[in-house]
């Protein structure tokens, strides 16, 4: 099992290999960021009969494809699992599957760890494997004709229609947030001890990464530890993170840090970037934040948003923020358990990392809001709101919906200097190093909104790259899932 080149999630699959573990499969574990290369020497030194990808980032969603082209080139013969949270059975059946999928080594992709060990067992089972695949294959190529089915039957507009129809904020009526109350630029964050961030951490992922499922009306922390199948080992969890992170804060082996900035910022003329300056002279730009718009006609009347919708154009004093935030120690503490060959606590020493720096992030944008920034001063909300999203203004992170191009953390780190502040590292593929950290744009307007940019066509990918100042084939890489072209 890998981790694919420019990736470094693997609590997935760290659990996946737990589970197939238990259940007395032989599991080598080759580790993150592993090149095709590799992958492939170690299939065939280990002789393996099964090879799982693993990946978060949706760069690694290509890597996967590469991979299986060079199985078949090379001949091998193991089938391949493709798992990790922006994998998709659709993708796996659509991008990866026709790469190598046969009724010798199928490509099939795993939901979670407890469908793994079904999948395994049918794949070596000299009786069930034949039925099996050709199950896959039959769904799979059912998968693929609604998939291009539906790109023809989607409508869109031309890039051009689209941009006319964008959401059209009054500035004037409804004003932009005030001048920051800090000084304009990057700003290392203040020390934040963990005792800090514990109220503002979010339970419900932390039980999900443990493929703990609560069923209504116990879904949600804390009424799992009421659910009659999984409320045990829910609150046996829970006693446990809360036990290790009394351990971690006492021996400081977990640490917090980050860089915050907020720079004066104005939309672009063409409407479609935001323009950020070095001070509010606005006299001298310091670089361009390049978005995306939605593109796919809509059942209801609204406009086709794009983030550069929610920053006021020249003659206003607008603002954008910004942040990257790490939690730092959990490689060396999870190494030391892996040495001691103790899994358990190997992943929830993770899976608390994961907590604490969302909740960090959590907390910093709080602090933006009502102190740093300052345009939210009066704020009071308790933190079950703050996890609805109740605030004013937005904090969407590069690789998500609203912003799905990785490559403006290019223009993050060096705006914020964050590898040099804060020892946040980017992989080639534009993973963030260390596994747990966050970066996000902060955007303060009362009329900014979360929504999915969705599939666009070549028409704004052409003009996309040329206003990046990239080709179309690499910024179509970079792009791929939400193409609406083949």
């Amino acid at each position: 099992m890998a981790t694919v080149k420019g990736d470094v999630h693997d609590i997935g699959k760290n659990i996946v290999a737990v589970v197939l573990g238990c259940n007395n499969f032989k599991v080598y574990d080759i580790g993150v960021m592993v090149t095709c290369d590799v992958i492939i020497e170690k299939a065939l030194e280990y002789n393996v009969d099964v090879v799982g990808l693993s990946g978060l980032i949706t760069p690694s969603l290509d890597e996967m494809v590469d991979v299986a082209k060079q199985f078949k080139k090379q001949g091998l013969k193991q089938p391949i699992l493709i798992g990790g949270a922006t994998t998709s059975k659709t993708h796996t059946a659509v991008k990866i599957a026709p790469n190598f999928f046969d009724e010798e080594h199928p490509v099939i992709h795993v939901l979670d760890a407890s469908r793994a060990v079904t999948v395994v067992q049918s794949l070596l089972s000299s009786e069930q494997k034949e039925e099996y695949v050709e199950d896959i294959a039959e769904e799979y190529e059912e998968i693929r004709e609604d998939y291009y089915a539906g790109l023809d039957d989607r409508n869109f507009l031309s890039f051009e229609q689209a941009k006319e129809n964008k959401k059209h904020i009054n500035f004037d009526e409804i004003p932009v947030a005030p001048h920051p109350r800090i000084e304009l630029g990057s700003h290392k964050c203040e020390p934040c001890p963990l005792e800090d961030v514990l109220d503002y951490i979010d339970w419900n992922p932390f039980f999900q990464t443990w493929e703990l499922r609560g069923k209504y009306p116990n879904r949600g922390y804390p009424k799992i530890f009421n659910d009659e199948r999984v409320g045990v080992e829910a609150k046996k969890l829970f006693d446990d993170a809360q036990d290790m992170l009394k351990r971690i804060m006492k021996e400081k082996t977990l640490w917090l840090d980050g860089v915050t900035g907020i720079f004066a910022a104005n939309r672009s003329p063409c409407g479609e970037d935001v323009i950020v300056y070095e001070d509010n002279s606005r006299t001298k730009r310091k670089g361009v934040l390049c978005m995306l718009r939605q593109q796919a006609e809509k059942e209801h009347d609204g406009p086709h948003l794009s983030q550069a919708d929610f920053i006021a154009p020249e003659g206003h004093e607008d603002f954008i923020g910004m942040f990257a935030v790490a939690c730092h120690g959990c490689a060396e503490l999870a190494g030391k358990y892996e040495k001691e060959n103790d899994d358990y606590n190997k992943i929830l020493v993770q899976s608390l990392a994961d907590r604490l720096v969302e909740a960090y992030a959590e907390k910093l944008h709080r602090d933006i809001r009502v102190d740093l920034w300052g345009y939210a001063q009066d704020e009071k909300l308790e933190k079950e709101d703050l996890l609805k999203i109740k605030y004013d203004g937005i904090r969407p992170a590069p690789g998500y919906p609203s912003q799905p191009d990785h490559t403006e953390k290019f223009t993050y780190w060096d705006l914020l200097d964050a590898e040099n502040v804060a020892n946040i590292k980017l992989s080639e593929h534009l993973s963030m190093i260390p596994a747990s950290s966050v970066s996000a744009l902060v955007f303060a307007h009362k009329e900014s909104e979360y929504f999915a940019v969705g599939p666009i066509t070549k028409e704004q990918v052409e003009d996309y790259a040329r206003r990046k100042g990239k080709t179309v084939e690499e910024m179509e890489r970079w792009l791929g899932p939400i193409l609406s072209y083949h």
